[in-house]
């Protein structure tokens, strides 16, 4: 056979395996109509033909204060509760916000004229409280229309017009824990003085349900799902699947936790972890259906843990601890964490609630730390990886098709080629070789024919795995299982696909879901749904 035969099977295999290139989202800038009914008539006429696309930007200033009147007139009609008058206001203020943004005149803490004539008004302008101060780019979300696997809707009826706020790069993302771009929700609310006197305010969906105006109290209205489908379908991120899987070391620098909207230490942390070729992007349909119960929004924030997934999985959970030592810094008074994996993100949850002390190093090499004759960056990488507690602030954890005790496609043939495709770091290969210096006059260590990638220990066999299934959750822990069965119902010898059920069940567990689901039991709606009765139980407990 030629010599290159390997290497065609290898790449054949892992497009069979690990393809998947085509966007999760995409995205069309529109023109959203103007809303029909018998409402919009005179005497609005002169500020509809503005409204109509593509006139406006003739002339924005002057087509603002058509909108800036249009506004008026219907939002005092929207708040007796006239049939069409609240998708009107919310039109005009849209439309008023783009217009200014074209013009680069937002009025922020400042006064502009809109209109001209008799038809002049003075804006003001207001931004939420809180607003970061840096130039920001204003989006209607009705004018942007989205597809794709992960575009879903999460939007709250009301008044207001929906906005996505596009923030330029934060260089000290890595110190405050945010994206390091913003794509946020924000609403837009036209607030008036008088004919001729108005003021453009900005609010936060996320911290008002409710908005005080004209001696009424409306919902105010809210598209949670636009920014994030936004940030996926510019950015891209579910690229770095593969590439961190293949080549972990060279995407070091992405290994992250990150904050998905601003801290609040009144709400409590629920921290998602993807699993093994993924990232944070797999979590979009159930963070959209969460965020937009009202319940869950009150109660919660949500992290996510960022991480190459060809790093053997306990280096992974040697990270993701380093992370919440500096979240537990930058935010001191945050509440206890409901952790959230999936596959093998679950088992990378499991090791932030199991007490293992030296008991792995112990089983691995036979001898406790100090008669262990390793030394330099690599002990440092096997104390950090082998010697851990569990996290006194994680208190519930959620594992979703978890291999507590391994997937047999880690160790058949498929797994077998798949690992030899990730290519291994070098700070790995080094800990191997220092390893094997030992096991010249340490008989009793662990014998390592090579350095391991996550696949290696994913697989049933491997001795990781089988050592820490056997260690209890740590007490004081609340855990659930959710696992999925591919609609057979054959339990107990049901199966994901990937993981079979006598894998991912746990003794112990305060509930245990079986959902009619591949390997996404993530994404199933009923695996969603479950994880939103979780999370609503554990918020009754910390009430």
């Amino acid at each position: 056979m030629s010599h290159t035969m390997p290497r065609r099977i290898l790449c054949t295999i892992s497009i069979l395996l690990f393809a998947g290139c085509a966007a999760p989202v995409s995205y069309t800038h529109t023109h959203s109509p103007t809303p029909k009914g018998d409402y919009v008539v005179s005497p609005l006429s002169d500020a509809l033909r503005e409204l109509e696309a593509g006139k406006a930007d003739k002339n924005p200033i002057l087509a603002s204060g058509h909108f800036f009147d249009c506004a008026r007139l219907a939002g005092a009609k929207a708040l007796e509760g006239e049939t069409g008058a609240v998708a009107l206001y919310n039109h005009a203020v849209a439309r008023l916000v783009e217009s200014l943004e074209q013009a680069k005149s937002l009025p922020w803490d400042r006064a502009i004229t809109v209109g001209s004539g008799e038809g002049a008004r003075t804006l003001r302008g207001k931004l939420e409280p809180g607003a970061p101060r840096v130039e920001r780019q204003y989006l209607a979300a009705d004018n942007l229309s989205f597809k794709g696997k992960y575009a879903k809707q999460a939007i709250r009826p009301g008044v207001g017009a929906c906005l996505v706020a596009l923030s330029p790069a934060n260089k000290d993302f890595r110190k405050t824990y945010d994206l390091p771009k913003s794509h946020a929700a924000l609403t837009a609310v036209l607030r008036f003085q008088n004919e001729k006197d108005g003021t453009l305010e900005l609010h936060d969906p996320f911290e008002e349900e409710r908005i005080a105006i004209a001696g009424r109290n409306p919902s105010l209205a809210a598209d949670f799902g636009a920014p994030v489908s936004m940030s996926i379908a510019v950015d891209r991120p579910d690229k770095l699947g593969l590439i961190r899987l293949l080549n972990p070391q060279k995407y070091s620098d992405t290994a992250r936790l990150m904050r998905l909207q601003k801290y609040d230490k009144n709400r409590i942390p629920v921290l998602l972890v993807h699993g093994l070729q993924d990232t944070p992007v797999t979590w979009a349909p159930m963070y959209l259906a969460l965020i937009n119960d009202p319940e869950i929004r009150e109660r919660y924030q949500f992290w996510v843990f960022s991480y190459p997934s060809g790093y053997p999985y306990p280096y992974s959970a040697s990270l993701l601890r380093k992370e919440l030592d500096g979240i537990d810094k930058e935010f001191p008074d945050h509440k206890d964490i409901v952790i959230v994996g999936h596959s093998m993100g679950s088992l990378i949850s499991r090791l932030m609630v199991t007490d293992a002390g030296d008991k792995l190093w112990l089983n691995l090499f036979g001898h406790p730390p100090e008669q262990t004759k390793v030394s330099g960056p690599s002990r440092q990488l096997l104390v950090d990886s082998l010697i851990f507690t569990h996290r006194k602030n994680i208190h519930r954890a959620i594992f979703i098709s978890a291999p507590h005790k391994g997937s047999g496609y880690a160790s058949n043939w498929i797994g077998r080629l798949g690992s030899r495709l990730v290519r291994v770091p070098s700070f790995l290969a080094d800990a191997r070789d220092a390893v094997s210096s030992v096991m010249v006059a340490d008989s009793a260590s662990m014998v390592l024919e090579r350095a391991p990638n996550s696949i290696d220990t994913l697989s049933p066999n491997n001795r990781f795995v089988k050592a820490i299934s056997a260690m209890p959750i740590a007490p004081g822990v609340t855990y659930h299982s959710i696992m999925g069965d591919r609609g057979k119902g054959d339990t107990p010898n049901s199966s994901d696909g990937v993981v079979p059920y006598w894998s991912s069940h746990l003794e112990g567990a305060a509930s245990e879901k079986i959902v009619p689901s591949n390997h996404s039991a993530h994404q199933n709606p009923e695996g969603i749904e479950e994880v939103r009765r979780i999370l609503k139980l554990n918020a009754k407990v910390e009430h």
